[in-house]
C-alpha cells in the first residue's frame, strides 16, 4: 500500500480484524503458524517481543491474558494500539527494542516470530519488508538476545515460545535454550513454501546449515519449528 490514495488494506483472521499500515510487515504463513501454536490461560501475563500489526497479542488477549506487545517501529506500536481497540481488547504496546520496555517485569508466557532470515555481510536491507527478515549473519541474531534474557523475565514455570526455519537447527536451538536453563520442547512443526527473500541467499543459508535440511538443488519447501523454553519451578520456599 503506497501513496495517499492507495486505500486501506484489512486483514481478517479468527474472528479478528487487522489493519495493514505502511512500514508494517503483513502476516505471512510463519505468523499463522506462529499463532495457531500459541496458548495462554486466562489471565496470565504475557509478552510479545516484535508484535508487528499485533497480530498474536489481539489473538491472545481475545482469550482472556494480560498481553504487553512491544516493537522496535514506531508505526507498529501505533497499530498495535489501534488494532487492539478495534478488537475491543486492552493491550499495552511498548516501543523498544527487545527486553527494555519491560525490565524488571516477569511474565507468564514471553513469545516471539523473529526476524531470522540468515544476511550474507553487507547484504542487510533498511526497506520494511527486508528488515522483517532481517536475522543477522546466522539468523540467530535476534533469537539469541531473546533466550539470553528470557530467564529474567520468566515467572518460576513460565515458557518462552519461538519459530525457527529448519535450516537453523533444532539442536542449535535446544542447546542454547538449556544453556539459558530453559527445558526445550519442539511443540508444533510445518512444511512451508520456501521463502521468496531465502533463494537470494540461498548459498550462505546452506553453507550455515548445521543439520543438512536443505540438500541439493533448489528447495520448494521449508519445515518451520514452534519451539518451547520451559523454566522449571523453584524448589526454595
Amino acid at each position: 500500500m503506497a501513496g495517499n490514495d492507495a486505500g486501506l488494506l484489512l486483514f481478517a483472521w479468527r474472528g479478528a480484524v487487522f489493519r495493514v499500515a505502511d512500514g508494517v510487515q503483513p502476516p505471512k504463513a510463519g505468523s499463522l503458524f506462529f499463532c495457531r501454536h500459541l496458548a495462554a490461560r486466562p489471565g496470565e501475563r504475557v509478552l510479545e517481543i516484535g508484535s508487528g500489526l499485533g497480530l498474536a497479542a489481539v489473538l491472545l488477549a481475545k482469550g482472556g491474558a494480560r498481553v504487553v506487545a512491544t516493537d522496535i517501529v514506531p508505526e507498529a506500536v501505533a497499530l498495535i494500539r489501534a488494532n487492539a481497540q478495534v478488537n475491543g481488547v486492552d493491550v499495552d504496546a511498548r516501543l523498544g527494542d527487545c527486553y527494555a520496555p519491560v525490565e524488571g517485569e516477569r511474565f507468564d508466557l514471553i513469545c516471539t516470530n523473529p526476524p531470522q532470515m540468515p544476511t550474507p555481510p553487507g547484504r542487510a536491507r533498511n526497506d520494511p519488508v527486508a528488515a522483517a527478515d532481517n536475522g543477522g549473519v546466522d539468523g540467530w541474531e535476534i533469537l539469541d538476545r531473546v533466550i539470553h534474557g528470557a530467564p529474567g523475565h520468566l515467572v518460576a514455570g513460565g515458557r518462552l515460545v519461538f519459530t525457527i526455519f529448519a535450516f537453523l537447527g533444532k539442536k542449535p536451538a535446544f542447546a542454547k535454550l538449556e544453556a539459558a536453563g530453559l527445558t526445550p520442547s519442539i511443540v508444533a512443526s510445518e512444511t512451508q513454501e520456501f521463502p521468496r527473500i531465502a533463494y537470494e541467499r540461498l548459498d550462505h543459508i546452506r553453507a550455515l546449515d548445521p543439520e543438512a535440511t536443505l540438500g541439493t538443488g533448489v528447495p520448494a519447501t521449508v519445515e518451520r519449528f514452534v519451539i518451547q523454553g520451559a523454566r522449571g519451578v523453584s524448589r526454595d520456599r
